[in-house]
């Protein structure tokens, strides 16, 4: 046992490594110097985590056969660790545009998530949303109904008005994503007395929307801790 908490300990210390590595890596003064350490250490990192992606695999044989081999490739970390190496091997196998490759880069990011192998409070956060994954599932379709809705009205009531920027439902969508998400950019806005109008309505309707699905999890993730602190 004491042997596999160093092990972990290393893979967190290297988690934290490669985060630091690819924002230090950002900076081109930096890159510049130490680009080819930055590779090497990149390298190093995918050889150790993909060793720990197949050694868990089989530690979940030994414990369940196959069930725990499903079980832990389709669980959340099983997810994460296959995530965290695998825009590498694609960039060495695949030919791929460069750029699609910078964005892969970003996946890098995942490993953080590995962190919380051990954290019960990310475990019950986890249970905490399967348990409403159902209520979860309507409220997104609710919203993308509400957004489909408002770029549907939104293109009628400012077409005529602005036919560049809402030419078409399908170009509305953004305006519409940002207004029941209340975020507001302001890049597109209504110019028509009816398109103000119907804009703050929506605005009014986006608060409700953020709202229902912030309520669903916290209520959950609160159900979650009770019973884990009742069973303790």
């Amino acid at each position: 046992m004491k042997k596999f908490n160093r092990f972990d300990s290393f893979i967190y210390l290297l988690i934290i490594a490669n985060i630091l590595a690819m924002i230090l890596e950002s900076h081109d003064y930096i890159n510049l110097r130490f680009g080819k350490i930055f590779s090497y250490f990149e390298l190093t990192s995918i050889l150790i985590f993909t060793v720990e992606y197949f050694y868990r695999i089989y530690a979940s044989y030994k414990e369940n056969k196959l069930k725990g081999v499903v079980s832990y490739v389709f669980s959340f970390f099983g997810v994460v660790d296959f995530i965290s190496i695998l825009p590498f091997y694609i960039k060495q196998f695949v030919l791929i545009d460069g750029r699609f490759f910078r964005i892969l880069r970003l996946f890098r990011l995942s490993r953080i998530f590995k962190l919380g192998r051990d954290s019960k409070s990310l475990k019950l956060f986890i249970k905490a949303l399967t348990a409403v994954k159902n209520e979860l599932k309507f409220t997104l379709f609710l919203s993308l109904l509400c957004i489909l809705f408002s770029a549907s009205a939104i293109y009628f009531l400012e077409n005529e008005a602005q036919p560049e920027v809402f030419s078409s439902i399908t170009a509305s969508l953004w305006w519409a994503t940002v207004s029941l998400a209340t975020v507001g950019y302001g890049d597109v806005v209504p110019i028509t007395i009816w398109g103000k109008f119907f804009a703050g309505f929506i605005s009014l309707i986006g608060i409700g929307i953020v709202a229902i699905p912030t309520g669903i999890i916290s209520a959950s993730f609160v159900e979650e801790i009770h019973h884990f602190r009742k069973n303790r």
